[in-house]
């Protein structure tokens, strides 16, 4: 990408449209889900440096909606993450996934995940949760958006920034990570892990994860769970043993269908569970 400033660049970014191009064939198997009754689409964000663009769904009729925050994959805000926000609003929630990769690049447009890896790894812990609570304020003052009603979920990438955000932000009612990485080497922009926080933690968390996922061990996600048992946030991990990584994806070939509308099932009651 030509070197230009992080603020003209995120001053005209936008959305993706469609699926990431490192994602293609798209299964068969893949769910759409329609914006009839809904206000959906892209937003931008104000942040500390510019705007962000986001992808918003939300009832068209209504207020005071619950806030569901839906944090992306490596792939960034593709045709997949904009889906499950609209799964969300069908259920009466207002649902926002900002693009947090954008100062660092466009990931939708890139045809590898060779490719993606790298911008990735610039992305500062930092800037995500500093984003992440500038998109909870736009919800609340510009979006009908309840603040006492918070939540959030992520998948993979998003699935670890589930964990943190919500030692970052106690005022979150609850969360659900899907197979995010729970341990790591620390760096100077990704200081903490998930294993880090654990024991700290207020705020209740659902994880999901695979019992096949070759990139998650199993003996990690054993130590996180043991160490949440010292945390007060009641926050419980659920394997499921022949499920890989990304058993939620429906356009990859690594989607469980049972899994996925278990542990959506299990997303929904954990919400409701604890008031969102």
């Amino acid at each position: 990408m030509k070197e230009i400033t992080r603020r003209k660049f995120i001053a005209t970014a936008s959305v993706a449209t469609g699926f990431a191009l490192a994602v293609q064939p798209i299964s068969a198997e893949v769910i759409t889900t329609n914006a009839n009754g809904l206000v959906a689409g892209a937003v931008k964000i104000p942040v500390k440096d510019g705007e962000i663009p986001a992808y918003r769904a939300v009832p068209a009729t209504g207020e005071n909606f619950p806030i569901v925050l839906v944090i992306q994959e490596i792939f960034g805000v593709h045709e997949h993450i904009q889906d499950i926000t609209r799964r969300f609003a069908q259920l009466g929630y207002l649902a926002i996934a900002p693009e947090l990769f954008i100062r660092q690049g466009d990931v939708s447009k890139l045809s590898s995940i060779d490719e993606i890896r790298p911008i990735v790894a610039k992305v500062p812990d930092a800037q995500v949760l500093s984003d992440l609570d500038a998109t909870v304020d736009w919800a609340v003052k510009s979006a009908k958006g309840n603040a006492d009603k918070l939540a959030i979920t992520g998948f993979c990438w998003g699935g670890r920034i589930t964990w943190l955000y919500a030692a970052h932000n106690p005022k979150l009612k609850a969360g659900v990570a899907w197979y995010g990485r729970l341990v790591g080497d620390a760096t100077e922009l990704q200081p903490k892990y998930p294993i880090d926080i654990a024991s700290k933690l207020t705020v209740p968390i659902l994880g999901l994860y695979g019992g096949k996922d070759t990139g998650i061990p199993l003996d990690t996600v054993e130590k996180m769970r043991d160490r949440l048992k010292s945390s007060s946030s009641k926050s419980e991990i659920i394997v499921y043993p022949d499920a890989p990584h990304a058993f939620f994806a429906d356009y990859r070939p690594s989607y469980r269908d049972k899994e996925a509308k278990e542990g959506w099932k299990r997303l929904l009651a954990w919400f409701k569970e604890h008031g969102v």
